[in-house]
């Protein structure tokens, strides 16, 4: 560590482009600084060694023989230290992971990743399930997708969609009760242990037109995982609170039946955050541009239909 903070890198690269240029003003020019400044810095770097690199000479300067046996390690440890610098450009660039909700991660994300590797085939992509939130702090995560009203202190937070969750049940449950023909129909039947919270069923019953009546709880408990409750609801064990959106394919297969259109929204949207500091990450910016515009369309889809 004491080597690292004595080893005047800035100097030694500017001595590289002086000695490869043989002009201290071109030299500036590559590098962005003033004539007076690489004079500085070759200065720096001639009282560490203790030996003279240049001599200044009218409208020219040359080498000294300790400059001369300097220069062929220096220009190989500067091309060394591009080299590490790219490759960690390119290992960061190639390797996107995204860190989601387990239900968005399986059902929607696992289902489309497909499209954008086909658009981005230069961008491995690693999906991770999780219910922490805020995951582009820890682990590795370049982006995290859960719901959030705000983004938390240094990071960015993009409104993807706001989910709207309605009663989705099997067919062969309802049928047990002669059909769900009325959306009290829907109190007489199990409902899963965690989305068996009465205040969202009183608010989705005012919108249905219906009273409410104490609920009949399932026996079963999905610990609130969206999916699991929705394989518990197609196995007939009760009814799952569900967003249409997320279960299109359950839907158009009839393993699971949306009685009413009466739906309420999230309490938050599900967004996309990521650090503010890689906002500009190339990755980053092609990922959220096609989740935006995949996600825009499927909505745009559904409500045609």
């Amino acid at each position: 560590m004491k080597l690292s903070k004595q080893l005047p890198l800035n100097a030694l690269r500017v001595f590289e482009a002086v000695a490869r240029h043989g002009s201290f003003t071109r030299a500036g020019d590559e590098l962005g600084m003033t004539q007076t400044a690489v004079s500085y810095q070759i200065k720096l770097l001639e009282e560490a060694i203790g030996e003279q690199l240049f001599l200044r000479q009218t409208r020219q300067i040359t080498q000294t023989p300790v400059a001369e046996r300097m220069l062929p390690k220096v220009t190989e440890a500067m091309s060394l230290l591009h080299e590490a610098m790219d490759s960690a450009r390119k290992a960061s660039n190639e390797m996107l992971e995204i860190h989601a909700v387990p239900t968005f991660a399986t059902l929607w994300l696992a289902r489309n990743l497909g499209s954008f590797q086909l658009r981005h085939p230069e961008i491995a992509v690693r999906l991770v399930r999780s219910d922490q939130a805020t995951q582009v702090y820890r682990q590795g995560a370049d982006v995290s997708i859960e719901y959030c009203n705000e983004a938390p202190a240094g990071l960015v937070a993009h409104p993807l969609l706001r989910l709207e969750f309605t009663p989705m049940l099997s067919p062969a449950l309802a049928e047990s009760i002669g059909g769900v023909k009325t959306p009290a129909d829907l109190l007489r039947l199990p409902v899963m242990n965690e989305t068996a919270d009465e205040e969202w069923w009183r608010r989705w019953l005012a919108l249905a037109g219906a009273d409410y009546q104490p609920l009949k709880r399932a026996t079963i408990n999905a610990m609130g995982i969206m999916d699991l409750e929705a394989k518990a609801a197609i196995s007939g064990q009760g009814i799952a609170i569900l967003s249409p959106f997320l279960f299109q394919e359950e839907l158009a297969s009839g393993r699971l039946i949306q009685p009413f259109p009466f739906a309420l929204p999230a309490k938050a949207p599900l967004s996309l955050l990521y650090a503010h500091a890689h906002r500009r990450a190339p990755k980053i910016q092609a990922f959220r541009a096609w989740l935006e515009s995949e996600l825009a369309g499927e909505a745009a889809t559904l409500e045609t239909r």
